[in-house]
């Protein structure tokens, strides 16, 4: 976020230093002292053009990122819903696709997971990409490496769900008792979690991150859209009619 002191001194600046600049009539030269009382005194009677100015300068900062945002996604749109190292839940076959870049010990995260399934399971045609993204620590980092090589149990969802309704701290004695009762082989879990494939995905989901500017969790993309924080059942739904419309629109 722009503060608006510092642009309001360089706006201020940028005007005094302009207006000192401007040439000057041979026969009556400006004045720079007359010239800044001027601009002083204007600035004084009317504070609100500042403001104006700072809240233009902040909306085309806002436009501008938004647009990098989604030529980013778009840039990016193979890796992010049709990549094979990324699980997939959902609807596979959906018409519509929902990527989440989350966190199992962020709390934003656990608020926002029953909401999207409730939202996945009223629409039916959605298909959720999940992008592990251990930003919140040690814990993490183990907690989507057992995730990732719980694929090779094929029980990847059963772990996700319970590491997400975990309440609490995760570490390594946390994960693998977690993952034995969701009904892992735990000896077998720990040696997959060594697998150069499951570092590679979490690279790649952090560097994807770096070049949508996803500095958080929850975070998610669908369409052209990139939405961070944790969203509502309702919102959920208003995202898949309106990635829905968009799709529908580019097709025709």
């Amino acid at each position: 976020m722009v503060r608006r002191s510092s642009v309001a001194a360089a706006l201020l600046a940028a005007c005094l230093l302009g207006t000192a600049a401007l040439p000057a009539s041979a026969a009556e030269p400006l004045d720079r002292k007359a010239v800044e009382q001027i601009v002083r005194e204007y600035l004084l009677a009317n504070p609100e053009i500042i403001l104006e100015a700072v809240q233009a300068l902040e909306k085309k900062q806002q436009d501008e990122s938004a647009a990098a945002t989604v030529e980013a996604i778009r840039a990016n749109r193979e890796q992010l819903t049709a990549s094979k190292a990324s699980p997939v839940l959902g609807n596979p076959k959906g018409d519509i696709v929902l990527v989440e870049f989350f966190d199992y010990q962020c709390g934003y995260c656990k608020h926002s997971q029953p909401e999207r399934n409730a939202a996945l399971k009223e629409d039916g045609k959605v298909k959720l990409v999940l992008k592990e993204f251990p930003i919140l620590g040690p814990g993490s980092v183990v907690a989507t490496k057992a995730a990732l090589a719980a694929r090779a149990q094929d029980r990847y969802a059963p772990l996700h769900e319970a590491l997400m309704q975990h309440q609490g701290r995760l570490d390594e004695d946390t994960v693998m008792q977690i993952a034995e009762k969701a009904g892992l082989d735990v000896a077998k879990l720990r040696k997959d979690m060594e697998s150069p494939s499951v570092q590679a995905e979490i690279d790649a989901n952090l560097a994807l991150a770096r070049q949508l500017g996803i500095q958080g969790t929850p975070a998610f993309v669908i369409g052209d859209t990139l939405v961070p924080g944790a969203i509502e059942k309702d919102t959920f739904l208003e995202l898949f009619k309106t990635a829905r419309a968009a799709a529908k629109e580019k097709q025709g």
